[in-house]
């Protein structure tokens, strides 16, 4: 895991994060996010190795803020694995380049800062009873309902909001 970034590093990030929010994956060059911070792409390297650390913090950020929805989310819910729900499908909708980026590929946890990633799942094993397997199998499905939407893979009226309910219905007959 990766060691807790100092603040211009920090600064770094929340730029690059920025402007993966507002343009998408494709405009996040180390240029753009130096221009962002308002300094030479270059300088970026004496706070972040590669644009793979980069995107690890960013990353870990979205752990953090992915953490925090959830955490909000079933503090009162008479039913936590709805509230998960409603929340993983809010966090992927409001945030979908960082969403995309934190699911799309294989993810090198050796450059994540320490416990985000066992942080944003702890909510979702709790949920589960403390059953890991389970908890993957909702993520798993969380995720795919989740892509589909965001991608717009479903027909035209399709009712997603039972399609989730049936879903999770499904993991409550356990």
């Amino acid at each position: 895991m990766a060691d807790p970034l100092p603040p211009r590093a920090q600064e770094i990030v929340e730029a690059a994060l920025g402007l993966l929010e507002t343009e998408g994956a494709d405009a996040l060059s180390m240029r753009r996010v130096a221009e962002r911070v308002g300094i030479r792409a270059p300088s970026i390297y004496e706070h972040l190795a590669d644009k793979r650390a980069l995107e690890a913090a960013i990353i870990s950020r979205g752990f953090e803020l992915q953490a925090a929805a959830f955490e909000h989310a079933v503090r009162d819910a008479d039913d936590p694995t709805t509230a998960l729900a409603r929340a993983y499908r809010d966090f992927a909708a409001a945030h979908p380049h960082l969403y995309r980026l934190m699911t799309a590929r294989e993810l090198d946890r050796s450059l994540l800062a320490a416990g985000v990633e066992e942080r944003a799942a702890a909510t979702v094993v709790a949920a589960a009873g403390g059953d890991g397997d389970l908890a993957r199998a909702m993520w798993a499905f969380a995720h795919g309902m989740t892509i589909l939407e965001l991608d717009r893979r479903f027909p035209p009226g399709a009712d997603l909001d039972a399609a989730w309910r049936r879903g999770l219905d499904a993991f409550r007959r356990r």
